[in-house]
């Protein structure tokens, strides 16, 4: 892709919105996101960036951020920079493509607007797996697990005792259908 391109791409994309900061800097903000976009000092490399939210938000989750790296962010990476955890994408532009580089746009913005949620629960997962894999180690059944995290809640083991009954039925709720859906997929 020729960097002169990208102004144009841009636009198509995002229309007004588009602001030049410097010669090979844009800016583009919609929807309630900021989408940057820089070419390097020789124009070889371009770099899209979307900031996320503050890393201090994001640091419990740090290795389901790696993961997510690894298995779904695709062309996009998570990254830290100035307190911050971004999505970024990076590419040379000699071997970039119009469709690559719309694409690559197209996934930052998906995974800003996934926000912390999609690695929160990919964490909340993994707990609940080994909540699993805890109680199958002692022969628990399903039903008594259930009824475990329900007393635990119940005597504020798990949970706030202020909170309402039907907040605590809520939670509880969401307990049970977690383990029913992940039950017999743990070993």
């Amino acid at each position: 892709m020729n960097p002169n391109e990208i102004p144009n791409l841009l636009a198509n994309m995002f229309g007004d919105s588009v602001k030049t900061l410097a010669p090979g800097s844009y800016q583009i903000e919609q929807e309630g996101f900021r989408l940057l976009v820089l070419l390097s000092d020789d124009q070889s490399w371009l770099r899209m960036l979307v900031p996320i939210g503050p890393i201090s938000d994001a640091m419990a989750f740090l290795e389901e951020f790696l993961e997510a790296n690894f298995d779904e962010t695709q062309e996009a990476r998570y990254a830290v920079h100035q307190g911050l955890l971004w999505s970024v994408f990076h590419h040379g532009c000699e071997g970039l493509t119009t469709e690559d580089c719309t694409m690559a746009v197209q996934r930052l913005v998906a995974i800003f607007k996934q926000g912390l949620d999609g690695v929160f629960n990919r964490h909340i997962e993994k707990q609940i797996r080994q909540i699993i894999k805890a109680a199958k180690l002692q022969g628990q059944s399903l039903e008594a697990t259930m009824q475990t995290l329900e007393r635990f809640y119940s005597e504020g083991v798990m949970g706030n005792l202020d909170s309402d009954s039907a907040s605590q039925k809520g939670t509880v709720e969401a307990w049970r259908y977690q383990l029913k859906r992940l039950w017999d997929e743990v070993e």
